[in-house]
Protein backbone atom coordinates (compact mmCIF):
# COMPACT_ATOMS: atom_id res chain seq x y z
CA UNK A 1 0.00 0.00 0.00
CA UNK A 2 2.04 2.94 -1.02
CA UNK A 3 0.68 6.53 -0.57
CA UNK A 4 2.72 7.96 -3.73
CA UNK A 5 -0.37 9.95 -6.15
CA UNK A 6 0.95 9.28 -9.47
CA UNK A 7 -0.39 12.26 -11.02
CA UNK A 8 0.33 15.51 -8.86
CA UNK A 9 -1.93 18.09 -8.79
CA UNK A 10 -1.91 20.40 -11.80
CA UNK A 11 -2.15 23.49 -9.23
CA UNK A 12 0.87 23.11 -7.46
CA UNK A 13 2.68 26.18 -6.53
CA UNK A 14 5.36 24.99 -8.34
CA UNK A 15 3.74 25.23 -11.74
CA UNK A 16 3.63 29.29 -13.60
CA UNK A 17 0.01 29.85 -13.75
CA UNK A 18 -1.04 32.70 -16.93
CA UNK A 19 -0.20 35.25 -14.89
CA UNK A 20 3.43 34.49 -13.42
CA UNK A 21 4.85 33.06 -16.63
CA UNK A 22 5.10 36.44 -18.65
CA UNK A 23 6.51 38.05 -16.05
CA UNK A 24 9.24 35.47 -15.18
CA UNK A 25 12.78 37.21 -15.28
CA UNK A 26 15.89 35.48 -14.76
CA UNK A 27 18.41 36.44 -11.85
CA UNK A 28 21.09 38.10 -12.89
CA UNK A 29 24.80 38.50 -11.20
CA UNK A 30 25.01 40.52 -7.90
CA UNK A 31 27.16 43.45 -8.23
CA UNK A 32 28.87 42.92 -4.62
CA UNK A 33 29.32 39.43 -5.57
CA UNK A 34 31.26 40.83 -8.74
CA UNK A 35 33.36 43.35 -7.27
CA UNK A 36 34.26 40.87 -4.58
CA UNK A 37 35.31 38.36 -7.15
CA UNK A 38 37.94 40.92 -8.77
CA UNK A 39 38.92 41.86 -6.22
CA UNK A 40 40.29 38.35 -4.95
CA UNK A 41 41.29 37.69 -8.82
CA UNK A 42 43.37 41.43 -8.60
CA UNK A 43 44.83 40.20 -5.02
CA UNK A 44 46.08 36.58 -6.22
CA UNK A 45 47.59 38.22 -9.65
CA UNK A 46 49.56 41.13 -7.47
CA UNK A 47 50.31 38.05 -5.17
CA UNK A 48 51.83 36.22 -8.23
CA UNK A 49 53.75 39.08 -9.89
CA UNK A 50 55.37 39.65 -6.66
CA UNK A 51 56.42 36.30 -5.64
CA UNK A 52 58.21 36.06 -9.52
CA UNK A 53 60.53 39.37 -8.77
CA UNK A 54 58.63 41.17 -11.43
CA UNK A 55 57.86 44.29 -9.19
CA UNK A 56 57.93 45.07 -5.83
CA UNK A 57 54.68 46.11 -4.19
CA UNK A 58 54.21 47.87 -1.02
CA UNK A 59 51.21 46.51 0.69
CA UNK A 60 49.69 50.02 1.99
CA UNK A 61 49.37 51.05 -1.77
CA UNK A 62 48.10 48.16 -2.90
CA UNK A 63 45.20 47.91 -0.30
CA UNK A 64 44.15 51.50 -1.01
CA UNK A 65 44.14 51.23 -5.08
CA UNK A 66 41.91 47.92 -4.42
CA UNK A 67 39.90 49.63 -1.90
CA UNK A 68 39.20 52.78 -4.13
CA UNK A 69 38.57 50.43 -7.23
CA UNK A 70 36.36 48.57 -4.99
CA UNK A 71 34.77 51.49 -4.20
CA UNK A 72 34.48 53.26 -7.95
CA UNK A 73 33.57 49.69 -9.15
CA UNK A 74 30.35 49.07 -6.51
CA UNK A 75 29.05 52.76 -7.14
CA UNK A 76 28.77 52.34 -10.84
CA UNK A 77 27.48 48.88 -10.72
CA UNK A 78 24.99 50.31 -8.53
CA UNK A 79 23.98 53.21 -10.29
CA UNK A 80 23.49 51.07 -13.92
CA UNK A 81 21.36 48.47 -11.60
CA UNK A 82 19.20 51.08 -10.48
CA UNK A 83 19.32 52.89 -14.36
CA UNK A 84 18.05 49.50 -15.55
CA UNK A 85 15.32 48.80 -12.73
CA UNK A 86 14.13 52.76 -13.37
CA UNK A 87 13.34 51.82 -17.15
CA UNK A 88 10.35 49.12 -16.09
CA UNK A 89 6.88 50.20 -16.39
CA UNK A 90 5.01 51.09 -14.03
CA UNK A 91 1.05 50.16 -13.31
CA UNK A 92 0.60 53.58 -12.17
CA UNK A 93 -0.68 52.57 -8.65
CA UNK A 94 0.99 54.16 -5.89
Amino acid sequence: MSSVDPAPDSTSADTPTAETAGSFRPASARVGTVVWGLIVIALAALIIIAQLGIVTLNGTYVLIGLMIGAGVALVAGGLLSARKRDNEPTTGKS
